[in-house]
């Protein structure tokens, strides 16, 4: 079997998928896409083409490490996601190839379903409660929400007690078992995540998520200090290499490497189960289309330590097109008691609907982050 062709549709409201083709009539798809940067990851993808074409697709490891060490420069956003999306496509045929699951064929699952979560409040957060109570009534237990808008690295304690009041009027309205994520989004400076930590801790948080970016990991020794509350990072740390000090500083709780970031299906299940060894949990980051998650599943289903799965159904970026849009079967991800059972079907457990996404992709998308600046002028981070 032979890879013959690779195609990418650019596709509403902001995901881009590829499609890998086969002579034995196979094809996989996966979904390489850094958001906002959609025509920078398909151009690095078509760069793949001489390293793909000819190749037999079940050659996954092969093909993954030829893509990332054959070609001298490696890592970051671009290349990852171009490899992620690539890496879920061969998954899928292979899968389809022998008839099973993904995660059957690498070594079989450790349960039959997860706890999925659920998005509310939007980039400025308001309204949280009420919204919460929609989610709970849809038959979810936990839901994950922004702390704050922008901030400066110094902030009144007026905004302190509003991101206070709106997670304290989650927990009334929806209960003390209801899991509550507060996601700092990588907006709030270290003076500030101290004391906003500290200030959540009364309402037992599922997890604080970037309470700083990345490039600052440093800094999440002296705000753990202030918290009991599990601290989450990961969506923007792209290979193993990238999570190692993160996990050897031993300041980290929960692991939320994106299977479309991070070097697609093969990475992720090595970084979840370097996790393991550090006894740290795993939740893979997803606010993105159907491929990326039914990938996702398939790494839930042999990490021990994945306890939650990011979804994207009614996120505040779907608007125009939704997570089930461009599925065959919108059954698949039937959430019920807070979960999704994993998806049976050789490969990745989906079967796209390919008219509607050639369709869609006649239309496509430029989505952009907005741009955020602070009182004084100055570019804040989003």
């Amino acid at each position: 079997m032979k890879i013959t062709q690779i195609e990418l549709f650019t596709v509403p409201p902001r995901w881009l998928f590829v499609k890998v083709s086969t002579d034995a009539g196979l094809a996989g798809w996966g979904e390489p896409i850094v958001e906002g940067h959609a025509g920078t990851v398909e151009a690095a993808v078509r760069e793949m083409d001489e390293y793909l074409i000819g190749r037999d697709p079940r050659a996954i490891e092969d093909i993954w490490q030829t893509l990332y060490r054959a070609r001298f420069y490696r890592g970051g956003p671009v290349m990852m996601s171009a490899i992620a999306g690539i890496d879920q496509a061969l998954w899928d045929i292979k899968g389809q190839w022998h008839g099973a699951p993904v995660y059957s064929l690498l070594g079989g699952p450790v349960r039959d379903k997860i706890q999925v979560y659920s998005w509310i409040g939007g980039d400025r957060p308001q309204d949280v409660a009420q919204e919460a109570l929609a989610k709970q009534a849809l038959g979810f237990t936990a839901i994950k929400m922004n702390a704050t808008a922008e901030m400066h690295y110094i902030e009144s304690f007026s905004m302190v007690e509003a991101v206070v009041a709106r997670v304290a009027a989650v927990r009334q309205a929806a209960g003390p078992d209801f899991g509550i994520a507060v996601d700092f989004h990588g907006r709030v400076h270290k003076p500030m995540a101290k004391v906003l930590a500290r200030a959540l801790e009364p309402y037992h948080l599922m997890f604080i998520e970037e309470p700083v970016l990345p490039e600052n990991n440093e800094a999440l020794r002296e705000i753990a200090a202030h918290t009991s509350a599990p601290i989450a990072t990961g969506e923007r740390m792209y290979s193993r290499w990238d999570f190692k000090p993160v996990l050897h500083a031993g300041y980290v709780d929960i692991l939320q490497p994106d299977v479309s970031h991070a070097g697609g299906i093969s990475e992720v299940v090595k970084i979840a189960a370097m996790a393991e060894a550090y006894d740290v949990a795993l939740a893979p980051h997803c606010p993105l289309g159907p491929i990326a998650l039914a990938a996702c599943l398939q790494v839930d289903a042999v990490a021990a330590n994945a306890f939650i799965q990011e979804q994207s159904l009614q996120i505040h970026y779907n608007q125009g097109n939704d997570l089930l849009d461009y599925l065959a079967d919108p059954t698949v991800f039937d959430y019920q008691n807070g979960c999704v059972r994993l998806p049976a079907t050789p490969g990745l457990g989906v079967t796209i609907n390919e008219d509607a996404v050639r369709e869609a992709a006649r239309t496509g998308h430029r989505w952009r982050n907005p741009v955020w600046r602070l009182d004084d002028g100055t570019i804040a981070e989003w």
